[in-house]
């Protein structure tokens, strides 16, 4: 009797929860896993080492709408696209999804960087990254930076009837980053770092199948090489601490000076490590790739150029023979910066991300489910023609009133509370690199350049150019 009464309550429980478990399925986004652990990542891959990375997701679109499901590096995803997408995306709490990396670059990069870390743990390790990398904290630094750029033209540029582009801004950024997070001045030591972490990046998009020789096997490699070259280096600044030196001096004393109540170290090692990594991947590629493609869209357009040139040559005026840039100088250079968020409208470094969803989310008519990943891709809404008019023409004057393009439309470095904390010293770094450029020098292409994403937009042959000094022009 007992064994009855038990099934007759458990029989309609079980009737709900089937037809609760069939209406989710379907109501889940359109769309296939695909080929098994496989899914779409081979097919997503070479579309973007072809430049058709865009296409490939604009026939996605056209075939199931703005929210589809597919298998990406082994994980079961949806993709989102349009203005509602982003917000979903970037306007979370972090109550029902947070980042999440690939597995390649989670095992590269470690577990305890911001791009993995949720809840307190994310809101203490940014706000420590955060007081380094603010405008306030920033200004100190600016004539630091602008020496850089100034030894680097003078070493690499100078002298030089053609240059390639690309591999000098990865240079040039490396050594900042260098410079600023690290305290490490140019010599033997920088260009070890450099080696590892040229081989750690080649993998970090990959299939992550740990096995000899593959690109995925060799970045793993040369992390572990750099994380062991970072953990010498911070055992050097506590010594340089303990003894006086500056908190300031760079982010990684920065980090290692902040304390909790109890004076301990806020901050743990594998925390500063891997964020100072993830610092390293961000600032070494994205400011390196939106310099070398401003570069190649000044030589294509001489009216901006022209206009950039005479913003730039005011400011250079204003300045005595050898005398620093200034945070007063970079306030001024508003034409320059306009056109450089074109730049980054049409050619955003970061090409997507993805979140993980941490309980079920209805969005547009179906479920997501729980411990999916959510993919999303920056350059969709930058050229899409019902938000930005004639998307294919390069035009600085788009940013003249940035209140009047839509919220979550344009967003080169996210949004929301896990917007990129490294905006401003991109910002800095790229506006003293083009102040320099084009005071000093002249250029042309030398050929008719196609690029290819690695993730990011590169051109294939590194943007050769042909210059012309400004002395010889006078």
């Amino acid at each position: 009797m007992n064994f009855i009464t038990l099934l007759l309550f458990l029989l309609p429980i079980t009737f709900l929860l089937l037809k609760r478990s069939r209406k989710q399925e379907k109501r889940l986004p359109p769309g296939s896993p695909g080929i098994p652990l496989v899914g779409q990542s081979l097919s997503l891959l070479w579309a973007m080492r072809a430049n058709s990375a865009e296409r490939w997701l604009e026939n996605r679109v056209k075939k199931y709408g703005p929210i589809s499901k597919l298998s990406l590096f082994g994980k079961p995803t949806v993709f989102l696209y349009g203005q509602a997408a982003n917000k979903l995306v970037f306007s979370g709490d972090g109550s029902f999804m947070t980042n999440q990396q690939t597995q390649s670059i989670r095992m590269i990069l470690g577990d305890r960087c911001l791009l993995e870390l949720t809840g307190q743990d994310h809101k203490r390790v940014r706000s420590a990254l955060v007081s380094f990398l603010k405008p306030e904290s920033l200004k100190m630094y600016v004539g630091k930076i602008d020496e850089e750029v100034r030894n680097h033209l003078e070493m690499q540029w100078e002298g030089k009837q053609q240059v390639k582009v690309l591999p000098l801004m990865k240079r040039l950024t490396f050594d900042i980053v260098c410079s600023l997070l690290f305290g490490v001045e140019r010599g033997a030591r920088r260009d070890q770092y450099l080696q590892h972490f040229q081989k750690m990046i080649a993998g970090m998009w990959s299939i992550p199948v740990n096995l000899p020789f593959t690109r995925f096997n060799n970045s793993l490699k040369a992390s572990a090489k750099v994380q062991k070259m970072l953990k010498q280096l911070l055992h050097e600044k506590r010594l340089e601490l303990q003894k006086g030196a500056s908190s300031h001096q760079d982010l990684i004393s920065c980090l290692l000076s902040i304390r909790g109540e109890n004076d301990e170290e806020l901050i743990s090692d594998d925390e500063i490590i891997h964020n100072v990594m993830l610092i390293m991947v961000a600032g070494y590629d994205t400011s390196s790739v939106l310099i070398t493609f401003i570069v190649r869209l000044l030589a294509n357009n001489s009216t901006v150029y022209e206009a950039v040139l005479k913003e730039q040559d005011e400011i250079a005026k204003s300045k005595s023979s050898g005398q620093l840039l200034t945070w007063e100088d970079l306030a001024k250079m508003k034409y320059t910066w306009k056109m450089a968020m074109e730049t980054l409208r049409m050619y955003p470094p970061i090409f997507g991300g993805f979140r993980k969803t941490i309980k079920d989310i209805e969005f547009g008519g179906y479920i997501i489910p729980k411990g999916w990943q959510i993919f999303w891709a920056t350059a969709m809404t930058h050229m899409d023609n019902s938000i930005f008019n004639e998307p294919e023409k390069f035009d600085p004057a788009r940013f003249e009133n940035q209140a009047a393009i839509p919220p979550y439309c344009f967003v080169p470095f996210g949004g929301g509370y896990r917007i990129c904390p490294g905006y401003e010293l991109a910002k800095i770094e790229t506006l003293i690199t083009i102040h320099h450029l084009v005071t000093l020098f002249k250029w042309k292409l030398c050929c008719t350049e196609k690029f290819r994403r690695d993730p990011m937009p590169v051109p294939d042959k590194g943007l050769p150019i042909q210059l012309t000094p400004k002395q010889l022009l006078s």
